[in-house]
């Protein structure tokens, strides 16, 4: 059966965007094989939900947006962090976490021994909220669908909110961050974990030891273990994230 198909170098944008950077390079024998139907399908579904996103009107952000900000990274990731909304860097470009949160970002998942490119991450509103205010009702309403359908197609095995906001609109809840760090939650059949939002640690670098710690946890997940408790003492790759020693107070660094 015959389909409209885009144009190449647009369709390689859209899959660009779509944190499918390495969709085109050939394989190495270091890369997990996948199954040549479910990723044709898969990839297919993604560039639709991109699409419908670009040209969404859905809520009045539609109106003060200049790039609608999908998401980045490897669309086949085995870790997806999803955040509250974008800046006003993010809207410009057309990307998450890319101001000084997302360098902050980038230096704590490189902590646990992954690149930027190995995770993937998105927000919970795809345009951003004037003056950064808190998203509305309607509009997490309006985007909810975006955010289910890109669990359902990179179906990550460990999900990271970023901050309160993003963990409570993900996960349904109106309970404090505090009370939701320190166990493991589920959206869309994926295990989640709370953790503070990189412009947070930023404003108030005390509670970066407590990040550093569900990274671990996050981390050990990924690794197979049990991910209950943080393991190993606080090193180098703490001081590369969070300019710290690992042996201070948390609350004093």
């Amino acid at each position: 059966m015959n389909r409209n198909r885009l144009p190449i170098p647009q369709e390689i944008g859209l899959l660009r965007d779509l944190g499918f950077t390495d969709a085109y390079p050939p394989a190495t024998s270091s890369e997990r094989p996948p199954e040549p139907a479910a990723t044709g399908g898969r990839l297919e579904r993604l560039l639709a939900v991109a699409e419908e996103a670009r040209s969404c009107t859905a809520c009045g952000l539609c109106r003060t947006r200049n790039r609608v900000v999908f998401g980045d990274g490897d669309g086949q990731a085995d870790l997806m962090f999803v955040g509250e909304g974008p800046g006003a860097q993010e809207d410009r470009q057309g990307l998450p976490f890319v101001g000084p949160a997302g360098q902050l970002l980038t230096k704590i998942i490189q902590a646990i021994d992954l690149r930027r490119e190995d995770v993937y991450i998105t927000n919970v509103v795809k345009c951003r909220p004037p003056n950064n205010r808190d998203p509305q009702p309607d509009e997490t309403a309006a985007c909810r669908s975006f955010l289910d359908r890109q669990i359902e197609l990179i179906a990550p095995r460990v999900i990271v909110a970023l901050g309160r906001v993003a963990a409570q609109l993900l996960l349904g809840t109106k309970t404090s961050l505090g009370r939701m760090r320190g166990t493991w939650h589920e959206a869309g059949g994926v295990p989640v974990r709370v953790t503070y939002h990189p412009a947070f640690l930023l404003r108030d670098p005390s509670y970066k030891r407590a990040t550093w710690e569900d990274m671990q946890i996050v981390r050990d997940r990924l690794l197979g273990s049990d991910g209950e408790e943080a393991t190993g003492e606080a090193g180098d790759d703490f001081k590369a994230a969070f300019g710290g020693s690992g042996s201070e107070d948390p609350r004093t660094q």
